[in-house]
């Protein structure tokens, strides 16, 4: 009987084509660019005015580093009304922006229908001008004597703001409530455009399955769509307070000097009184309790899917 005789297994066969090295650096020289735009116009600047925040001397006799770290406290003792001002005229401007822009975004994301990108370009619309143009133009609208302001005296709201301290008298521009108005209409965009990204992706069927279980329209949108709508909340909170407390152009033209926010004082620092130190601190401290209230308020919400 002839046998059969099993043939030895082969043994594998190093590939003749090793794996491409260049390949893989391919991700990294798409990284290259970016990572060197944030070096050259974000760190180096920053490690430049940290530089600058720590020296002393003057304009004429040149500013030398001592570490004199003085100037921090010097700058917060002195200023922290505009501090404080900025955190107040920015939250509330923050908070009224939700306020308007989260009804306009759920009838975007679900009412608008073929309206939507109508009403989206609507929403983008201001960005089409220039920032200093939209608040001059709100100087205008909040003029003495103009239509606004006639129309507030009628309703007598001038006399709640008057009470509550966000007015004087029968005039609105150069106070807290012009300043307010100005911020919530130059940052109002930033947060409608999150929070319609947010709604938007909410599947309908949610709603459907609310509904047949006999929950009321503001059970369902208690339960199911202000819940899943929390990243859009807080990416377009985020988006607006952050540079509402550093701005200082609506505080400029529409406030006067009992108006003043941390940004007008930094302005001052760097362009007229020209003592960079001080104001190079005070950006330091800005973004460091600005970094603080964010990582504070981001682990609050309970969310980090940001949108």
């Amino acid at each position: 009987m002839a046998t059969v005789t099993e043939a030895p297994p082969r043994e594998p066969q190093p590939d003749s084509k090793p794996p491409r090295k260049r390949g893989r650096l391919v991700p990294y020289w798409l990284l290259l660019p970016g990572i060197l735009w944030l070096l050259v116009f974000f760190a180096l600047p920053m490690v430049y005015q940290a530089s600058t925040s720590v020296q002393t001397g003057s304009l004429e006799e040149g500013f030398k580093v001592t570490w004199h770290f003085q100037t921090y406290w010097n700058a917060l003792s002195d200023y922290w009304p505009q501090f404080l001002r900025s955190v107040l005229y920015a939250g509330a401007a923050t908070i009224l922006c939700l306020l308007l822009g989260y009804p306009l975004a759920y009838l975007i994301a679900f009412r608008a229908g073929r309206w939507r990108n109508v009403v989206l370009i609507l929403v983008i619309a201001p960005f089409f001008t220039s920032f200093l143009i939209r608040t001059l133009a709100w100087k205008t609208i909040l003029a003495d004597g103009g239509p606004v302001v006639g129309a507030l005296n009628t309703l007598h709201v001038l006399d709640v703001t008057n009470w509550l301290g966000f007015t004087a008298g029968d005039r609105v521009l150069a106070t807290p409530l012009a300043v307010v108005c100005g911020l919530t209409y130059n940052f109002l965009p930033f947060m409608i455009l999150p929070l319609y990204t947010s709604l938007e992706r909410i599947d309908g069927r949610l709603h459907e399955a609310a509904g047949d279980l006999y929950a009321k329209p503001f059970t369902t949108f208690r339960k199911v769509t202000f819940p899943l709508s929390m990243p859009g909340v807080v990416s377009g909170t985020l988006l607006t307070f952050i540079p509402a407390s550093g701005d200082y152009v609506n505080a400029d033209l529409l406030g006067s000097t009992d108006t003043r926010m941390v940004g007008n004082v930094i302005q001052t620092q760097f362009l007229r009184i020209l003592d960079y130190p001080t104001a190079a601190a005070l950006s330091f401290i800005l973004m460091a309790a600005i970094l603080i209230m964010v990582t504070l308020y981001i682990r609050k919400s309970g969310t980090e899917d940001l949108v």
